[in-house]
Parts: C-alpha cells; structure tokens; sequence
C-alpha cells in the first residue's frame, strides 16, 4: 500500500465538493533536477540523434538502404539489468543486420490496463504496490541512458503527458497504444515529440482512429502539461510530420494478410495520409499467443519480398527465455 507524504484527512468527507476519494499526495522529483542528477553521456546523445534521424527516413520512405524498422524487445521491462543483458544480445543482431534493418529496441515501462494490474517500472518499480514513482522515473532513466550509451536506441510508449518530460529525450521512437490512439491529449502529446510515433489501431481493430490519430498530430496544438522545473503549464506544439499507423490486429481478427494491408493502404490514401505502415507481430495479430509471431512475420517477409513497399516495419515481443 502507498504511503502519503501529505495525507487527506477528511477522506471520505462529503460535507466539502472536492478530494473526497483522494488518500493523499507526494512530491514529484522536477524534471529538470533528475535530467541533471542522470544526465545523457555524449555517446547516448549520438544514438538518440542519428538514430532518429534514421527512423525518419525509414518512416518516410527515403531512407538510403530501404531498411525496415524493426522494434523487438520485451513486453514490459521489470528488471534493469535483465533489459541491459538483453540489449547486449540485440546489439550483435543489429550490428549485423545493420544494412537491411534499422533494430530498435522495444523499452516499455508503463502498461496500460483494460481494467487493473502491474502498471509497469515507472508506476511501482517495486512490485509490491508501494507506487515509488520517484524511485521508478530514476531507475527508467538510468536504463534508458545505459541502453543508449552502448549504442542501442530504443523505443516506448507514451501513456501520459508529464513522464515525457523525463525520458523523452532519449527515446528515438514512440507509440500510442490500441487503447489511446482515440485520445486527444495523446494525440496533442504526439504534436509536439521530438521523434516519429506510430499510433495503433482501436481493440476492436478499426484503423480509422489510428489515421485521424496522424492527421491530428501533425497539426499544432496546445495542452496542459508541466516543464522542465516542474511548473504546470500550456505547452505549444508545431505538429508531428513523422507518424505512422501500426496494425495489431483485434477483436475482429489478424490485419497483417495481404489483403488487410491493401485496405490498409486505401484507407490511409483516402484520407490523404502516406502509405506507409508497421505491423505488430504480437497481439491481435498472434492471436494473444507468443508462439505465433513467427508466422506473423514470415508472412509480412513474404509480402516485402513481393514487393510490398507500404510496409516499413515490424514491431516483435521478444525477451531472454519463453
């Protein structure tokens, strides 16, 4: 159970309009203060930057190689030193790959949740409920510059507009998930990121949320937020051109066959976005089921091979052991 470091005593008092289900609050480590405590080494910069500048093209279609964008990793980091272990691993399969496949590695640290359970490191990096937030923001952070800092860039999901403000500069790609596609503020948030982000199709499959996601986010907008020292604020954005729809399938079935990345393409053409998608191995697509990934993705190999250049990555679940 939480602690409070200011509780709400009348909890539950009714005679007052406001705070009657609020147990209470604790203090946020500003931004800023934690930025300089674990600041980015020169070489987690380097990737971030270059490694950026390389999703965009693959994004846009105009990168040099004709790379896909491959985003793998765990479903959800729990464990630190695990996740570095981990990277090392990737780090010789993109090394390797490095002139066909742009790898990028899967770092998210929030979950979102249909009803309850886990929220992820950021949320209770204990697992015990205690919801050390400020002790989960430091430890996302120290990973994320140790990932960057070997040379690995990676990529998360954005799930709230004030845990930006810590890590986004280190991340070189960003999602919106099945369930926030349709928000607003994660469409406003997504306006004013530093790096491509791919929005998801709705659970029950539908892509339109996904492309009026895109068509929102690259306009400006402006919203409540906080800055860097931890003031709330309206922030202004100029627009994302960089986003993308990713396909994971849902509750009406897989959308990675031949024929569902065709109604894809005239779905975005229609709305006059680009036609140019990720598919997510796992999912909908897997059908919830790890072990079919694989089949997902030789049929998504397949159609590239084919000639299938609306495809421009992948996106795969992928940890140590099974």
């Amino acid at each position: 159970m939480a602690s409070f470091y200011i509780e709400n005593k009348n909890v539950g008092n009714q005679a007052d309009s406001e705070d009657w289900r609020i147990r209470g609050y604790n203090p946020l480590t500003p931004p800023d203060l934690l930025q300089h405590e674990i600041a980015q080494t020169p070489e987690s910069k380097r990737t971030v930057l270059e490694s950026r500048n390389e999703a965009v093209a693959v994004v846009n279609g105009t990168d040099a190689n004709n790379r896909l964008l491959v985003v793998v990793g765990p479903c959800s980091i729990h464990d630190p030193e695990a996740a570095l272990a981990y990277c090392d691993l990737l780090l010789q399969a993109k090394e390797k790959h490095k002139d066909e496949l742009l790898i990028v590695m899967r770092s998210y640290l929030e979950k979102p949740r249909t009803t309850v359970g886990w929220k992820g490191l950021i949320n209770d990096p204990d697992i015990d409920g205690s919801f050390k937030i400020n002790k989960g923001l430091r430890l996302a952070r120290q990973l994320f510059v140790d990932l960057t800092h070997k040379g690995m860039p990676i990529a998360s999901e954005m799930l709230d507009t004030i845990s930006p403000q810590f890590l986004a500069d280190l991340l070189s790609v960003g999602a919106i998930g099945a369930r926030t596609t349709e928000s607003q503020l994660h469409r406003e948030l997504s306006s004013g990121l530093s790096f491509p982000v791919g929005f998801k199709n709705g659970t029950d499959g539908s892509l339109g949320v996904a492309i009026d996601a895109i068509g929102a986010a690259k306009h400006p907008h402006q919203f409540l937020s906080v800055t860097k020292p931890g003031v709330v604020a309206i922030v202004g954005t100029t627009g994302n051109d960089d986003c993308f729809a990713i396909l994971r399938g849902g509750a009406k079935g897989t959308n990675y066959d031949a024929a569902s990345i065709a109604e894809a393409k005239a779905a975005l053409e229609k709305k006059g976005v680009r036609q140019r998608l990720m598919v997510d191995c796992s999912h909908g697509n897997s059908l919830k089921n790890h072990k079919n990934q694989p089949k997902v993705a030789a049929v998504i190999a397949e159609q590239i091979a084919k000639g299938e250049n609306a495809i421009m990555g992948v996106m795969i679940e992928s940890n140590h052991n099974e």
